[in-house]
């Protein structure tokens, strides 16, 4: 698309400074896979919002509040900022160059500079779908923990860490599901490869760093409920000092 729009400004330049003549009646436009594609785009701008919107209230129905919510929909934000991470280091010619066994690294994964094209959004959309995994399998354990009652700020950080402790292993694994299986695709060649690699490079560089949900999910979840304690502290303290 990119080609395009700078052909058909290239043209248009031409045309205005009188460089190129177009006789009456005639004019031009660029068809085929150029108008798919920006159909595919108005059609993604929609699909999009919907798509993050679904997620969010999915989390809404499992945690029933806005702020837990929002702590695990955050892992949507920092998947997605892994999308582009990855995206970006498709195109630096010193990402993985070098060899192993022989055999090209930059070869072997097709390292090239990727534009953001419709297979590149559909697999920002997946990577949606699977970039709060982590966060709630800790969140839910972290509720679970909190429903037991902890009344103190130390009750909160201690229940903060030994969920954290308890649901690392499980996190680990589902990225690290996701990340393995998506290498097949990466080094494929064969036919569909040109629409399959764009698609799983934003999911492959999101999950990478969707990791550090392990850390984000129970920092917030600390900080949100050390405020909900100490807010009830205070409210206490008010009352008993008022009899």
């Amino acid at each position: 698309m990119d080609v395009v729009e700078e052909a058909q400004r290239f043209i248009q330049q031409r045309i205005d400074n009188g460089e190129l003549t177009v006789p009456a009646g005639v004019n031009f436009k660029f068809s085929g896979s150029y108008e798919n594609q920006l159909r595919a785009m108005k059609r993604l701008a929609i699909v999009i919002p919907i798509s993050l919107i679904t997620i969010f209230l999915l989390l809404f129905f499992q945690f029933k509040t806005v702020i837990a919510s929002s702590i695990h929909f955050s892992g949507v934000f920092v998947a997605f900022s892994g999308g582009f991470i990855m995206l970006w280091l498709y195109g630096q010619d010193w990402f993985l160059n070098f060899s192993v066994a022989d055999v090209h690294m930059r070869e072997l994964f097709q390292l090239h500079p990727i534009n953001l094209r419709v297979a590149v959004w559909v697999g920002f959309i997946a990577l949606f779908g699977i970039a709060t995994d982590d966060g709630v399998i800790m969140g839910t354990y972290i509720h679970q923990t909190f429903e037991k009652g902890i009344p103190t700020v130390a009750g909160v950080r201690e229940a903060v860490v030994e969920a954290g402790k308890n649901r690392v292993r499980p996190a680990m694994m589902t990225a690290a599901v996701a990340i393995i299986a998506l290498l097949p695709v990466l080094t494929s060649t064969g036919k569909g490869a040109d629409i399959m690699v764009p698609m799983a490079i934003p999911t492959f560089g999101g999950m990478t760093i969707q990791l550090m949900t392990m850390f984000v999910v129970p920092v917030l979840q600390a900080y949100w409920r050390e405020r909900v304690v100490r807010a009830g502290m205070r409210v206490q303290g008010a009352e008993q000092s008022n009899l």
